[in-house]
């Protein structure tokens, strides 16, 4: 398959729910302006940040249609198409073809996990071939799904055995190994970039494109980033790279990414609910801390300043 690779940053976006915890798609059309505003190339839905695994495939389904309404040529939609069942996930896969996605991308199983190379691609090709058609990416975050194997052995299978292949969602800290993934095949594959505190290791390397929960909500620091090595301007990307950890620190000291980050979208004029089970409501009660913590860190001056766009979009 001829593919394009993927340049700029790709949001993984929350998955919007109502007060009863059913999903609500009503919010991605604002969601997805604020997202076009701030420069983003497109959305990774239904992943971890996403809650995908958290979902009936029906609900999948439709917040994948809600997301493909607002696909265009420079907002690229990937939808997440893993279960534990290769069967659910074709199924997935197939619809998100048929509404006109982007392209699909899988995580590995939790359940009854992969051991062999072998059984990883034959998983991840039954799937892929549930939507023919578009780009195949491997979603691998090995502390997640608890599924490690050496990637580059795994873009070598799955060159053979999965027509569609383009590439991988890599969201390890493993960046050895990401340089050599990278640098297969003449730098054939499309790596994107997966762990926002390392942006600018992953740049340095030569990812193009990166996806990430936090680019939800402070995009045009990591597009200072982006700019900034482009320009030469390494001593200031580490100082914006550093702005981001303590964001981040801040997120993870009021539950972490997916809950607190969900929470923050409000102060950005996006509300999106809670979080389903197993994760943690978010405290309400200390929800203005929480926002006084972000205010300290620089984060609503850097979202307020006038955005800038990246000339890795495309």
């Amino acid at each position: 398959m001829k593919f394009n690779k993927i340049k700029g940053l790709i949001a993984a976006p929350f998955t919007p729910m109502n007060p009863d915890g059913s999903v609500n798609t009503i919010p991605i059309l604002p969601y997805t302006n604020k997202l076009k505003i701030d420069g983003l190339s497109g959305v990774f839905i239904c992943g971890t940040t996403g809650e995908g695994m958290l979902m009936t495939n029906e609900e999948r389904k439709e917040v994948a249609q809600a997301w493909v309404n607002e696909q265009n040529d420079d907002f690229k939609v990937i939808v997440h198409v893993g279960t534990t069942s290769a069967k659910q996930s074709l199924e997935l896969a197939a619809h998100a073809q048929s509404i006109g996605a982007y392209s699909v991308g899988c995580m590995g199983p939790m359940f009854l996990k992969p051991s062999r190379i072998d059984e990883l691609v034959s998983f991840c090709a039954e799937i892929a071939a549930g939507a023919p058609d578009l780009p195949f990416y491997f979603y691998n975050m090995p502390s997640i799904s608890g599924v490690e194997l050496p990637m580059v052995e795994f873009i070598k299978e799955a060159s053979v055995h999965i027509p569609n292949f383009s590439g991988i969602k890599f969201t390890h800290n493993n960046l050895i190994e990401m340089q050599q993934c990278l640098n297969l095949d003449n730098g054939k594959w499309d790596i994107l970039h997966g762990y926002d505190e390392l942006l600018l290791a992953g740049l340095s390397f030569g990812a193009e494109g990166a996806v990430g929960s936090t680019y939800n909500f402070m995009a045009p620091l990591y597009l200072d980033i982006i700019e900034c090595f482009e320009n030469g301007n390494i001593a200031e990307s580490r100082k914006k790279q550093m702005q981001s950890v303590k964001i981040i620190e801040v997120l993870n000291k009021y539950g972490g990414a997916v809950v607190a980050g969900k929470a923050l979208m409000k102060a950005q004029g996006i509300e999106l609910g809670d979080c389903r089970l197993p994760l943690k409501k978010f405290n309400s009660a200390i929800y203005d801390n929480f926002i006084d913590e972000m205010k300290q860190v620089g984060l609503f001056e850097i979202t307020n300043n006038p955005l800038k766009r990246n000339s890795l979009k495309h």
